[in-house]
């Protein structure tokens, strides 16, 4: 695997507008960059490059990164191959870190350990695929070729309690729990979780194994058994097969979700490559709001019975709130005895293709009339059910020129007028803003503290780095303040906890003096959604930002409110319990700016 630190010093040395300007013509607009987005139709530039902060941004379908995520979105590539390329541009050479199982065994569960483990694992599953008869006999029965399965990593985990030892000699390691690998059992067994499958390995969007689904040969459960959650894999969170289908998703701006794993390979043989699909889960909003991102048409495979239908209507649910104007949502409803599989393998491509052209559901059709299903509109009671069912499902569309037609189309099938529906739903809601000013102006509430300084850091990264003083980071310094204020209980929210990684980052990474590292590293974390709504919101400010002062003043907030909480401490003792160096500081502690001011008021 690549060091983080490798990459890093890379998009330190690298210049984004370079990257960017090989494949997309840039046009200047004050401090930034602009141009007609890449990843998506448009008619007017909404698509920003900075390159103070070596990141780019599209307002309209939420395309955002480094220049190593421009490689990969645009390009079609891996992480690592994107990582190669843009390295060979600046003469860099990336280090040569092949997974080793001994040190793999030893490195206990930190992620760098799990991505290699995983790595190890799926290589061997390969190379188990080709000895094995009745794995390459299966795979053929279903019409797979032999450059398909590679394409996808497919491979096979033998039929062994403990075949991963072969691969790992310290089989006891922590390490091959953690990833999923291995489970412990009672009385201090342990064998391997996969056995006898035909293995999926699943990738991030970065092309990393972070885990894998297995399929039986034969007839047994469960049918499909996936990895459990670990600290790389969250099935709420990922599809499988984006990785490879990302180039066809973007040449024909559709993306096609199914629901199994050779549903997605069977497809990507017989030519329809820009399939994904969810990893034995519900489509969640994380996956809606990942799929949205990739095409402005996304289109739901499920087959025609009541679990397809369920599946679908849940599907819907999740889709809602992330639906825009301009982008398009349908479902493709298969008869009962089908799924894509099944379906393209016997009538082929060009059927199946003409399937989505010709019967796939408007996700509005498809909402209108399963909740007309539910009710019968024949009657006042019914029509007032069917109300009540729609409103909060209304209520979640955000954009706004589909949220107004579907008001009024069940203000029609319920014999109401538009006025008369505002009465019972209230007036449609205005869209959200989706930029936020640097600055608070009338009638706009003003950012928390901790988020005012998410965007100084963002903004101006090097902000940081007199704030730890030389060496470690003094207990009087400004960092160890800011440090200890985030990890206040309650002080900003989940806000403070993504500054406190932030600063962390920042602390052990001194050299960094631009956004793109702090853009890349915590992009698939749970600090990825807040600071990718920061980098919207600084991109709004004027490269003549007074950042430096706006950032002491931050600073001197914090102080603040730290000697606030420090002369509270010392008056609840009272003042005849304190010893004297506590009254001496109580003394200082007054007398510093702003608190005589306080007191004389």
């Amino acid at each position: 695997m690549i060091p983080q630190s490798f990459v890093e010093d890379l998009l330190m040395r690298v210049d984004i507008v370079d990257v960017v300007e090989r494949y997309v013509p840039l046009k200047k607009a004050g401090a930034n960059l602009v141009a007609r987005c890449p990843f998506h139709q448009e008619k007017s530039p909404s698509f920003t490059v900075s390159p103070t902060k070596q990141f780019y941004h599209c307002f309209g379908c939420g395309a955002h990164g480094s220049a190593i995520t421009f490689l990969m979105e645009h390009g079609g590539l891996g992480f690592v191959d994107a990582v190669r390329e843009l390295a060979g541009t600046v003469g860099m050479t990336v280090p040569d870190e092949k997974p080793h199982a001994a040190r793999d065994a030893h490195a206990g569960s930190g992620t760098q350990a799990l991505y290699e483990a995983l790595a190890q694992a799926a290589q061997y599953y390969r190379q188990s695929l080709k000895q094995s008869e009745a794995a390459i006999a299966y795979l053929k029965g279903r019409g797979l070729s032999g450059e398909v399965a590679a394409r996808f990593g497919i491979g096979y985990a033998p039929n062994g309690w403990q075949s991963l030892a072969q691969v790992f000699p310290d089989y006891r390691a922590k390490v091959l729990e953690h990833c999923g690998l291995v489970i412990a059992g009672e009385q201090d067994k342990r064998y391997d979780r996969f056995r006898d499958r035909i293995m999926f390995p699943i990738q991030d969007r970065r092309g990393q194994i972070i885990g894998f689904g297995g399929r039986v040969l034969t007839q047994g459960e469960p049918k499909y058994l996936n990895s459990p959650e670990t600290a790389l894999f969250e099935k709420g969170r990922e599809l499988y097969g984006l990785s490879q289908a990302r180039q066809a998703i973007r040449a024909q701006g559709r993306v096609l979700v199914v629901e199994g794993y050779m549903d997605v390979v069977a497809l990507a043989q017989h030519g329809i490559g820009y399939a994904v699909a969810t990893l034995g889960t519900a489509t969640t909003a994380i996956h809606a709001q990942t799929l949205l991102r990739q095409a402005d048409e996304v289109l739901f495979c499920f087959d025609g019975d009541a679990a397809g239908r369920r599946a679908a209507w849940r599907a819907l649910e999740n889709t809602l709130a992330e639906l825009a104007d301009g982008k398009q949502v349908g479902f493709l409803f298969l008869p009962e005895a089908d799924d894509p599989d099944t379906f393209v393998r016997r009538e082929g491509r060009e059927a199946f293709e003409a399937a989505l052209r010709e019967q796939v559901m408007p996700l509005s059709s498809f909402l209108i009339e399963e909740l007309r299903g539910r009710r019968d509109l024949g009657s006042e009671e019914g029509r007032a059910n069917f109300l009540a069912l729609a409103k909060p499902l209304l209520e979640k569309i955000r954009a706004p020129g589909l949220r107004l037609m579907l008001r009024k189309r069940v203000a029609d099938l319920t014999g109401l007028q538009a006025d008369e529906l505002s009465s019972l739903y209230g007036p449609a809601p205005t869209a959200p803003l989706r930029v936020a000013a640097p600055a608070p102006r009338a009638g706009r509430v003003a950012p928390s503290l901790a988020r005012k300084l998410l965007q100084l850091l963002m903004f101006e990264p090097k902000l940081i780095a007199p704030c730890a003083g030389d060496g470690e980071v003094s207990p009087d310094s400004p960092l160890a303040d800011l440090l200890s204020v985030c990890g206040r209980s309650g002080w900003c929210g989940g806000e403070a906890q993504t500054l406190k990684a932030v600063l962390e980052f920042l602390r052990d990474h001194p050299q960094i003096s631009h956004a793109a590292p702090l853009v890349e590293h915590f992009r698939e974390t749970g600090h990825g959604p807040l600071l990718y709504q920061i980098e919207q919101e600084v991109l709004q400010w004027g490269e003549d930002f007074a950042v430096k002062q706006e950032f002491q003043g931050a600073l001197d907030q914090v102080g603040a409110l730290l000697r606030h909480e420090k002369i509270d401490a010392l008056r609840q003792k009272g003042l005849g319990a304190l010893t004297l160096e506590e009254r001496q500081m109580l003394q200082r502690l007054l007398r510093e700016p702003g608190q005589a001011e306080k007191n004389q008021g």
